[in-house]
């Protein structure tokens, strides 16, 4: 798939990523009024793993397009220079673009509703909990991907049960979000996107422990041609 093809996949599925999360809330809570029970969360889980399957299929297709940067993040920096600066400077910029406009639809069309994720605790502690839930998910995408076998189906299984698990743990505290173009299309709509707050929890934090796990795997699990570079 060409670069603007990309692009286009990336702000088109991080419009529609914002937009599903806020569907399913509503279908469980308004449309069957379970909000609140067990069988609600019990539903909840079950179509949010559906979700993640769908928007990994969506990636399959579109040979990449993603609504996460900490995913092409990860992958951009072990690859050359253009990759990288691509990634930087127009795929992220493309899915803050498209969480922004999905957040914007949202609010036209369910007016009155919450304005995303907020931190509950302080500075430091919203980033510690948001950089460790980060490295733990990008430790397990690049252990599946990159060696552990399986099939697609069992890969985004285990992969969607990780996020979903982490995201509860850290949903009292930050939101549990570990998708900074997510968190910036809310913050935007409440305008607190260029405090000291939403810099430091919800990208410094996760793009720093993106970088340690990525180095952290690499080191513990080099790529083949670096085993022959030492061999040799």
């Amino acid at each position: 798939m060409g670069r603007p093809a990309l692009l286009a996949s990336d702000l088109v599925i991080s419009f529609m990523w914002v937009l599903s999360g806020v569907l399913i809330k509503k279908f469980i809570h308004n449309v069957l009024g379970l909000a609140h029970q067990p069988s609600g969360d019990i539903l909840y889980f079950a179509l949010s793993i559906i979700n993640m399957f769908f928007f990994a299929f969506l990636a399959k297709i579109t040979k990449g397009g993603t609504y996460n940067p900490l995913t092409v993040f990860s992958d951009a920096i072990t690859g050359d220079f253009s990759r990288f600066l691509f990634t930087v400077a127009a795929r992220i910029p493309a899915q803050v673009i498209g969480s922004v406009a999905g957040v914007k639809f949202i609010m036209e069309i369910f007016p009155g509703i919450g304005l995303g994720p907020r931190l509950t605790v302080d500075i430091h502690r919203g980033a510690l909990t948001e950089g460790l839930l980060t490295f733990a998910i990008v430790t397990i995408s690049l252990g599946l991907y990159r060696k552990i076998p399986g099939s697609f189906f069992m890969k985004t299984w285990i992969s969607s049960v990780s996020k979903l698990t982490l995201h509860i743990l850290g949903s009292d505290l930050t939101g549990g979000c570990m998708n900074p173009a997510s968190v910036m299309g809310w913050a935007y709509a409440r305008g607190d996107h260029i405090t000291k707050e939403h810099i430091l929890v919800y990208w410094l934090a996760p793009i720093e422990a993106t970088l340690l796990a990525v180095w952290t795997f690499r080191l513990l699990f080099p790529p083949k041609e670096d085993k022959k570079a030492k061999a040799e």
